[in-house]
């Protein structure tokens, strides 16, 4: 089987919306991935269809557009999934739209948009009631956002299999992470499933997800985010727990993430399955004799950023020298190609250079500099301290898109549907809890009052927030409370440093490198404050501060 397709796809463009109406035809959008495996199977079974392809030639305008390098088309067209099929009127909104459509299937889909353009033309499109221009519903900060949010995860959860949702099962590794300090019973059974059901035994790494309930089924995709979150996460997992049997999977997803996608300087974005292949299903031995997998070498700077928080995160706690080294290595890389002046690009390659100022990009970049700090210490990034680095993407993210009390996805320009603002709840909520570390770590209040009026520009609507976001849960949580900070005169490395990263929970700031005496730890949540000389003076401190937090 080949996935060889016969449709003449145009990149996404002025120039496809002007041949679009120019001709007076519909836009036929194709949002698609190289990791995904059903991207490929319908390019095989309905784009090289000659019928298919040559209706679509004649009749459309077709559009291709790569999720992972174009993110804003990706939130602004997706369908559910991908591959996301959209029949578009000219302007960019959408007529009708699914995933995975089958030949016959899109002999009947055509048919019928050509029937609803001959009767309605233009203004058969419609405009998403999320890029409406309405404002997301404001409200006050207050404990009842974590305290639905903690509910979520007991009503929402699968008792039978362990997750959260009772259909396909995506691992949610932040939802993890909100429930590790919240339902930690139920945080680590996830853990358990996930690493059961979705851990390559073979070559390391994570599939995206499952296709049912039980975790039986993986779609087996890898993506650089979804392992460097899941890695983050189950290194958390080891940090509450101490068991082997969470440090393991993350220790091997840093791994892989070095043997399978580091390009040299960076890593690559995904991998999927060989065409024609069922290479994932496949022995170690069969592997070795069959086709490669699919592999997007292509850095992204949310992606990396994500792989350097998670690497420093395993780092610190368990000392690992490689994870330390390659998480240095990756930021490098992304601060000195792919941001200027404080404005990140979202990636470069060859000659292809992506967006700038995506909020994703900042948010992630932002909170990895920060994280940078509290493991390697008081070091240097692109010739800036980590701080001042994280400090100019910040800045440049809040003077670029922080607006009405909220973070849109990007600059308000381009083709279709990019001209209209997206204030992505998720998106908005990394940013915030990349600048509650920023305002802690640089004492500055200003970084904090923006991410408390980012977090009251969604809270009007906090009943209706679900246990995938429960991030917001934490974030809200952070504001509300004053934050474990553990400051340590000695530098990056030392014995207290090193205790502080362990002890500490993951929400909480460490400091090195601080400005007290030598030798010296200061154990802070508020005005309680305790100072500690050794390991188990720290541990001591710790549980003092925050045993009725």
């Amino acid at each position: 089987m080949t996935d060889e397709t016969r449709v003449e796809w145009r990149p996404w463009g002025a120039d496809a919306f002007v041949e679009a109406t120019s001709t007076d035809k519909p836009i036929l959008l194709s949002l698609t991935a190289t990791w995904c495996e059903d991207c490929h199977e319908m390019d095989a079974e309905t784009y090289a269809e000659p019928r298919i392809a040559a209706n679509l030639n004649d009749g459309f305008v077709p559009v291709r557009v790569n999720v992972d390098r174009h993110p804003r088309i990706r939130e602004r067209y997706n369908m559910g999934g991908f591959p996301s099929t959209v029949f578009l009127a000219p302007d960019g909104k959408p007529i009708t739209g699914a995933t995975f459509i089958g030949p016959d299937g899109m002999r009947q889909v055509i048919e019928r948009v050509r029937e609803v353009w001959e009767k309605k033309g233009a203004e058969a499109g419609r405009l998403p009631r999320a890029l409406a221009g309405d404002l997301p519903p404001a409200g006050e900060l207050t404990d009842q956002i974590e305290a639905h949010l903690a509910g979520q995860l007991e009503v929402t959860y699968d008792e039978t299999h362990a997750g959260w949702g009772d259909a396909a099962k995506f691992p949610l590794p932040r939802t993890v992470e909100f429930a590790l300090k919240r339902d930690r019973p139920r945080a680590l059974r996830s853990l358990d499933a996930i690493r059961d059901g979705l851990f390559d035994p073979v070559e390391g790494g994570f599939f995206r997800y499952a296709d049912d309930a039980a975790w039986t089924n993986p779609n087996r995709e890898k993506t650089l985010e979804s392992n460097a979150a899941l890695l983050r996460a189950f290194a958390n997992g080891y940090r509450y727990s101490g068991e082997d049997a969470y440090r393991d999977p993350a220790v091997e997803t840093a791994n892989f993430l070095v043997e399978s996608l580091w390009t040299g300087t960076g890593f690559g974005g995904s991998m999927g399955p060989a065409a024609g292949t069922d290479y994932y299903l496949l022995g170690k031995e069969g592997r070795e004799n069959a086709p490669g997998p699919r592999t997007d070498l292509t850095v992204y700077a949310g992606g990396n950023a994500l792989a350097v928080d998670a690497l420093l995160v395993l780092a610190g706690l368990t000392d690992d020298e490689r994870a330390r080294e390659y998480a240095a290595r990756a930021l490098d890389r992304v601060a000195e190609d792919l941001v200027d002046d404080g404005v990140v690009t979202h990636f470069r390659s060859g000659g292809d250079v992506g967006e700038s100022r995506l909020l994703e990009d900042h948010a992630r970049v932002v909170a990895a500099a920060c994280r940078a700090r509290q493991v390697l210490g008081d070091d240097s990034v692109a010739g800036e301290s980590y701080l001042d680095f994280a400090t100019a993407v910040a800045d440049a993210a809040i003077d670029e898109l922080f607006d009405d009390g909220s973070f849109r996805d990007g600059p308000e320009t381009g083709e279709g549907l990019l001209s209209l603002p997206l204030r992505p709840l998720d998106g908005n909520v990394e940013m915030a809890n990349a600048l509650v570390d920023l305002a802690i770590l640089t004492d500055t209040d200003e970084y904090r009052d923006i991410a408390e009026e980012t977090v009251c520009a969604f809270a009007g609507a906090w009943d209706r927030i679900g246990v995938q976001v429960a991030e917001y849960g934490s974030v809200a949580a952070r504001l509300l409370r004053d934050p474990l900070v553990v400051e340590v005169g000695d530098e990056a490395g030392a014995d207290l440093h090193r205790a502080a990263l362990r002890v500490a929970d993951h929400e909480a700031l460490v400091v090195p490198a601080a400005d007290i005496d030598a030798g010296t730890a200061r154990v802070s949540v508020g005005s309680d404050t305790h100072e500690a000389t050794t390991p188990d003076e720290l541990m001591r401190a710790v549980s003092s501060v925050t045993k009725d937090a």
